[in-house]
């Protein structure tokens, strides 16, 4: 592990507070020495869509956990630095076993990843044992491990639908991607589990309903997370909100989407770290969050403070058992091998 200094103005200032570690601003000699430090490192900088602007600012790559987990693999540098949650960098870590993967601040956990444990999955696996196991790749690297194929929320749908019609599904852990899932593909044998991201759970249909009824000529932008989801589906259904303009998108789809964005106002339903991309992807578009309090606790714990002392200690490394590793490694790879990789979560 390469050993680095940062400058003492700068290092000395971070101190670890009760919400994570603090102490320094995202001034522009911080951005400096960050990226310094990473070359020093031989080290790359992966900044999740969630993450506050200025560290999504300083990374060298922005994106969603698999897309960036991807990057991760194909990196020349053998050092990755995920900003994201730790779920994210542990599948970075399962994707690239021989790279040292560091996580800012390690106790950025995810609510919707611990919605289910190994020991949970083993035995609902015992209630039903010739179904297929499908995860959403927000998951822990130990239930990756017992997982039969992943998904992301761009390509759930077609990830249930490429197995046998007649073969149980177990699908986990997010109960709203699990019911568009069932929704879309009308399979009645198919057993979601009651997990939730506390964020995107919070962003409620009353909230959508009413900012759909106060800006009649925007579009909608929905992660399929949101316990909007079906609300947003119900005013397509019901002609009170034009159909062509709900969109239920993964984090990446959205970029995307407001690109070829028709109206010039966009109504975003998911954690409000989003914003900043889909600003920079169309700066033209007023985008607006249908729930500005959707901010998730543990994506903000990657502050630059934490940043800085990542770089300069080499914490917090991931690791993954080699084992667990290769198995969850493999599920995601049944994933890639259907034809639709998927976007991410």
């Amino acid at each position: 592990m390469a050993t680095t200094t940062a400058q003492p103005t700068l290092m000395g200032s971070v101190f670890d507070g009760p919400t994570g570690y603090a102490g320094v601003e995202a001034t522009p000699e911080w951005a400096q020495e960050v990226r310094r430090l990473a070359r020093e490192r031989n080290a790359t900088i992966l900044a999740h869509n969630y993450q506050l602007p200025e560290i999504q600012d300083v990374a060298d790559h922005v994106g969603d956990s698999l897309a960036l987990s991807r990057i991760a693999a194909e990196a020349e540098e053998d050092t990755i630095v995920f900003c994201g949650v730790h779920f994210m960098a542990e599948t970075a870590k399962i994707l690239s076993p021989a790279k040292t993967v560091l996580i800012p601040d390690e106790r950025a956990g995810c609510s919707l990843a611990d919605s289910i444990t190994a020991d949970e999955l083993r035995a609902w696996k015992a209630e039903y044992p010739d179904a297929m196991v499908v995860s959403y790749v927000n998951t822990t690297a130990e239930v990756k491990a017992l997982t039969d194929i992943c998904c992301t929320s761009s390509n759930a749908v077609d990830v249930v639908a490429s197995i046998d019609p007649d073969r149980e599904v177990l699908f986990l852990p997010d109960q709203f991607l699990g019911a568009h899932v069932k929704r879309e593909t009308g399979r009645d044998n198919i057993h979601i589990w009651a997990g939730e991201c506390h964020v995107h759970a919070g962003i409620n249909g009353e909230e959508l309903t009413e900012q759909a009824r106060t800006h009649p000529d925007a579009e909608l932008f929905v992660h399929p997370e949101c316990g909007c989801a079906t609300s947003a589906l119900y005013l397509a259904g019901e002609g009170s909100f034009p159909a062509d303009r709900v969109h239920i998108l993964s984090t990446g789809g959205m970029i995307d989407a407001a690109k070829t964005a028709k109206s010039t106002q966009v109504l975003v339903a998911t954690e409000i770290g989003m914003l900043h991309q889909l600003r920079k992807a169309a700066p033209g578009i007023d985008f607006q969050a249908v729930n500005d309090r959707a901010s998730c606790p543990y994506m903000k714990m990657i502050t630059p403070a934490a940043l800085l002392r990542c770089l300069v200690e080499g914490a917090d490394e991931v690791h993954v058992d080699l084992a667990m590793a290769e198995a969850g490694r493999a599920s995601v790879q049944r994933m890639i091998s259907i034809g639709n990789p998927g976007g991410g979560e």
